[in-house]
């Protein structure tokens, strides 16, 4: 749904809108539950030249969730096997399964093009030891994470007094 919308919503009436959102679209995945969609956008719409400028920014809220599954389910997700590497996990948990697994989040990392999280110092963390980074700190060594404090400062921004918000 998240990858059909922009191309589904047409934003004609809105008048600081000019048109659908198109082709330039940055989708925001939160979260392992989200990590698919950069490998659903390359597999299923970038293969075919729909979204070729799209870029996903994947931000990681909390590190200990990841979505580690059974390896075999990989083939429920339906997507090509050149994706395979990127799911592929082995870490020393006997739970959902002994072994080799797919893990969601170490996916979402790796074909994202932009890995946040909501703080400069959970960033940092996350890249500290194998325990704060949980087993994926060595994954996320190799990106540029960025963090990002969550909340708005209203003093820069305040949508009781923003023009462009009709309702208050």
């Amino acid at each position: 749904a998240a990858l059909e919308a922009p191309r589904a919503l047409n934003l004609d009436s809105n008048e600081y809108f000019s048109g659908p959102y198109g082709e330039d679209v940055v989708f925001i995945a939160n979260d392992w539950h989200t990590a698919l969609l950069s490998c659903y956008l390359k597999s299923l719409y970038k293969s075919k030249g729909i979204y070729e400028t799209s870029k996903v920014a994947f931000c990681i809220h909390n590190i200990a969730y990841q979505g580690r599954f059974a390896f075999a389910d990989f083939s429920l997700l339906n997507l090509p096997d050149e994706f395979k590497s990127s799911f592929d996990f082995i870490d020393g948990y006997d739970k959902p399964v002994k072994g080799r697994k797919i893990n969601w989040m170490k996916a979402g990392i790796l074909e994202s093009d932009k890995i946040l999280t909501v703080s400069p110092y959970y960033a940092q963390e996350l890249v500290s030891s194998e325990d704060k980074g949980v087993e994926l700190d060595n994954i996320i060594r190799k990106t540029d994470i960025l963090g990002i404090v969550n909340g708005m400062d209203v003093q820069e921004w305040d949508p009781l007094t923003d023009k462009y918000i009709v309702t208050k």
